[in-house]
C-alpha cells in the first residue's frame, strides 16, 4: 500500500450543545491541522499515488468553503454536533466527492482525515472509496 499526505488548516467556530461537551456547549473557536492521506495499492504510471499539487489543491478546495466560518449557521452542518470526529468525516465525504467528480479514475482506494487541534490529540476518519 501506498500513501501520500497533505496538510492544510481551517478555522471554524461552532457550539456542541449537549451537557455532554460542558463548556464548549457555548459559541468558540477551534484552528484545526487538517492531513489527508491518500492510499492506492500500486504507484500509477508516473510512479505517484496522485501528484501532491492536486492533492493539496483538493484539501484546500475542500476546506476553502468551511474557513472563518460559523459551522453552526453553515447551510451543509446546520443543526449537527461538529464535532471533531464529525467534521473529519465531513471533509474526507467532500474529498472524495472532489476526487470522484474532477479526477475519474484516481486509483486512489482509502482516504484518511485526521485534525489535529493539539500537538497530542487526533481525531479522524477513514474513507474507503471503492
Amino acid at each position: 500500500m501506498y500513501r501520500l499526505t497533505v496538510r492544510d488548516h481551517v478555522m471554524i467556530a461552532h457550539s456542541l450543545p449537549d451537557p455532554a461537551f460542558g463548556p464548549a456547549q457555548a459559541l468558540h473557536g477551534a484552528t484545526f491541522v487538517v492531513e489527508a492521506t491518500f492510499h492506492r495499492a500500486e504507484l500509477n504510471e508516473k510512479a505517484i499515488v496522485l501528484d501532491i499539487g492536486v492533492a493539496t489543491a483538493a484539501l484546500g478546495a475542500v476546506l476553502a468553503d468551511l474557513n472563518y466560518r460559523n459551522l453552526d449557521e453553515h447551510p451543509d452542518l446546520v443543526g449537527q454536533l461538529t464535532t471533531t470526529e464529525h467534521l473529519a468525516r465531513v471533509i474526507a465525504d467532500r474529498l472524495a466527492e472532489h476526487l470522484g467528480r474532477d479526477l475519474p479514475g484516481h486509483g486512489v482506494t482509502e482516504l484518511d482525515v485526521v485534525l489535529r487541534e493539539h500537538p497530542d490529540a487526533w481525531a479522524g476518519y477513514t474513507r474507503s472509496l471503492d
